[in-house]
């Protein structure tokens, strides 16, 4: 394998389709600069795609919200900055594949990601499908190096997600259109008024001809290509059609947490039994995963217990409030006397969508009199005060 790399380095306009060889060189490359312990990715990608106009400037910050992500997502078109890809961006042809792919694995890897990233724009290409797919056994291989825990956060199993915003061709066309009408008008007031600032105008939202040449493009090699990855990853498909409400409520449709998907089989199978409440449960997604995964990698007899005792004395207490949608229930189990044991409580009932918190009172109970001074000897109990709120019933009757 070294010699075709070296090959690559040596004739760098020469391009590669062969996927193995572009990600090889692309790792090496990491290796030699960043070195192995270095190489900290983001644990959740949403790799989003969608024609022209589909809206997914628009709507990012919503599926970045939906899914408790703060970095800013990264536009794969706006890394590709160099003179070379500017000059075969401005010809109407895309950039080489190995020049997309270093230059986003590096940005990968700025710690601003680490907990989550949207990715838009990739991948493109065939080519480009298969280094996500190689890339994705090369995160997994980090991760089995750190033997499997969760305790080096960085180098935790990767999710990948695969969003795809759909529109078809004449809504794409009329989106792109009316782009190219609200920047031209835009520019126009700018000029006269001098006032604000002028947005460039692309020559293709203006042609319609051009227009579809670029959906075209799209349904040609992004769409096949995200598409191929349906059996592989987690896939939303997203319909974009309609007005912006419409479109965030698709959205949100896809993105609502599902524990199966999310949580290793072995931590669903002990706690799929607990139910979930759908309106909470999405507040620090990412923190409250990898605490699960670790209490059954690193505690998993008490992780047991916690589960056992949830389900056996604090949800028939829940059921039976659930016209209110609030419970209290006082507890001396000695159990919740271990600080993690009442941690683990408090994360399971939130990973099942229920708003809980805990308060531990300190009673005093007189055991005996001392009968020469009266003095009333007492022992301290701990009572655990366990208050769980969830969405009441909501039942509607007749008038």
């Amino acid at each position: 394998m070294s010699e075709p790399i070296s090959a690559v380095r040596a004739v760098p306009d020469l391009e590669i389709k062969d996927a193995q060889l572009i990600f090889s060189g692309v790792w090496v490359d990491l290796l030699e600069k960043y070195g192995r312990d270095n190489l900290k990715f983001p644990g959740e990608f949403i790799w989003l795609g969608g024609a022209p106009g589909a809206g997914k400037g628009t709507n990012t910050p919503f599926i970045a919200e939906a899914r408790d992500i703060t970095a800013p997502p990264i536009v794969v078109s706006s890394l590709l900055t160099t003179p070379q890809a500017m000059a075969i961006k401005n010809a109407g042809q895309m950039v080489g594949d190995r020049e997309v792919i270093g230059l986003l694995l590096e940005e990968l890897l700025d710690p601003q990601y680490q907990e989550g990233v949207i990715v838009d724009g990739f991948p493109r290409t065939k080519v480009q499908v298969e280094c996500l797919k190689l890339f994705y056994h090369a995160m997994l291989e980090l991760h089995a190096q750190q033997g499997g825990t969760v305790s080096v956060r960085p180098f935790r199993k990767p999710m990948f997600r695969i969003a795809l915003l759909f529109v078809t061709e004449e809504v794409s066309v009329q989106r792109q259109l009316a782009r190219g009408r609200n920047i031209r008008e835009h520019n126009r007031q700018v000029a006269e008024s001098q006032i604000g600032e002028s947005q460039e105008e692309r020559v293709t939202d203006l042609d319609p001809a051009l227009c579809r040449k670029r959906y075209k493009a799209f349904k040609d090699a992004n769409f096949e290509a995200l598409q191929s990855l349906r059996k592989i990853f987690h896939f939303h498909f997203i319909d974009a059609e309609g007005g912006l409400p419409e479109v965030q409520q698709n959205i949100l449709r896809e993105f609502t947490y599902q524990s199966s998907l999310e949580l290793s089989p072995d931590v669903f199978d002990l706690i799929q039994s607990i139910p979930i409440a759908t309106q909470l449960g999405l507040h620090a997604r990412q923190e409250l995963v990898s605490r699960l995964e670790a209490y059954v990698l690193e505690h998993r007899a008490v992780f047991a217990a916690v589960v056992q005792l949830i389900e056996s004395k604090i949800i028939p207490i829940v059921r039976a409030h659930a016209m209110s949608g609030h419970a209290q229930i006082n507890s001396e189990e000695c159990l919740l006397g271990d600080p993690l044991a009442l941690r683990m409580v408090i994360d399971v009932l939130w990973e099942r969508g229920f708003h809980a918190t805990v308060d531990i009172h300190r009673v005093a109970v007189p055991e005996r009199i001392d009968p020469e001074t009266w003095e009333i000897h007492c022992r301290t109990k701990k009572v655990y005060q366990i208050e769980v709120r969830y969405p009441p019933s909501d039942i509607r009757r007749g008038h």
